[in-house]
């Protein structure tokens, strides 16, 4: 499960860096900020990446999921790209609980 979580994760860091122009050209969002941003939350999400091995580390980028929803107040689009990446961390964790209780037998 580790795995495919930190994958996702990684694919939203690529998310989230590809917003950052889509926020200042289309949301009209400051550069300064839509840079900072975005840049903070990309890099985020790969240290997250690197910490789900911790008994923290899946509630806490359980909550990075809210956040990234949550930037859909400064750019519309990313209700959608929070809402797929969402979906995406709930089936992964479902999938692999459920592959991790199958091994245990």
């Amino acid at each position: 499960m580790r795995r495919l979580l930190a994958t996702i994760l990684t694919c939203e860091a690529i998310i989230l860096a590809l917003a950052i122009p889509v926020a200042i050209s289309v949301a009209d969002v400051d550069a300064g900020t839509a840079g900072i941003t975005g840049g903070v939350l990309a890099v985020l999400a790969l240290l997250l990446a690197g910490t789900l091995g911790r008994s923290w580390g899946v509630p806490l980028a359980t909550g990075f999921q809210v956040v990234v929803l949550a930037l859909g107040f400064f750019v519309p689009t990313m209700f959608i790209l929070g809402a797929v990446f969402g979906a995406l961390w709930g089936y992964a964790i479902w999938l692999g609980v459920k592959v991790e209780g199958r091994q245990k037998r």
